[in-house]
């Protein structure tokens, strides 16, 4: 068995293929975690965006999406200022927007967890590609996730990085048919 070509280009990338990405999450904080960081990702590689990853953790106070939402203006400056994460000003201001209408959600269906899982129904869209190529860049599906959610205010929620969510939470199974993590998904 093999990975995910994506998979094979470092230590990191191996690591989080085979012990998160496409594994079925539901936890809030995870969530709103992989959210923001499929949004940071944008324009770089994903291996740039997991190598900070524990930064982001750190300088995002863990994902806590409650003290997230209430940033500061000067919380907002330091964080421009810390070079062990994305300096980029729209995809820190979008973070700290998302959180307060990630809030909503949760005050509107009880979790994120529910309001976005809603979109597959609860259950894991399980795919069979047997090439990287076979796979998509967004869907019809991530078209409308992308669209519901910035009507409710979310910003760098375009339908590739939808997909890209949805692929990383198991909302989606894209590992390849001969992938070592695919079957063992397949089964969650």
């Amino acid at each position: 068995m093999k990975r995910c070509n994506w998979a094979e280009g470092s230590d990191i990338e191996r690591e989080y293929h085979d012990t998160q990405w496409g594994i079925p999450a539901h936890d809030d904080r995870l969530l709103f975690e992989m959210l923001t960081l499929e949004g940071a990702q944008a324009g770089l590689s994903w291996r740039t965006i997991l190598t900070k990853r524990e930064a982001y953790k750190k300088a995002f106070d863990d994902f806590n999406v409650q003290k997230v939402a209430e940033y500061s203006t000067d919380k907002i400056e330091a964080l421009l200022q810390d070079r062990a994460i994305v300096r980029n000003k729209r995809k820190i201001n979008s973070t700290v927007n998302n959180a307060k209408h990630f809030l909503e959600i949760q005050k509107k269906f009880g979790s994120f967890d529910a309001y976005i899982w809603s979109f597959v129904n609860g259950k894991p869209i399980q795919n069979s590609w047997e090439s990287m190529s076979e796979i998509p860049a967004n869907t019809p599906l991530s078209d409308k996730m992308s669209k519901a959610l910035k009507k409710r205010g979310f910003t760098f929620v375009g339908s590739t990085i939808c997909y890209a969510f949805m692929q990383a939470i198991g909302m989606v199974n894209d590992h390849l048919v001969d992938c070592l993590c695919y079957d063992k998904i397949k089964g969650d």
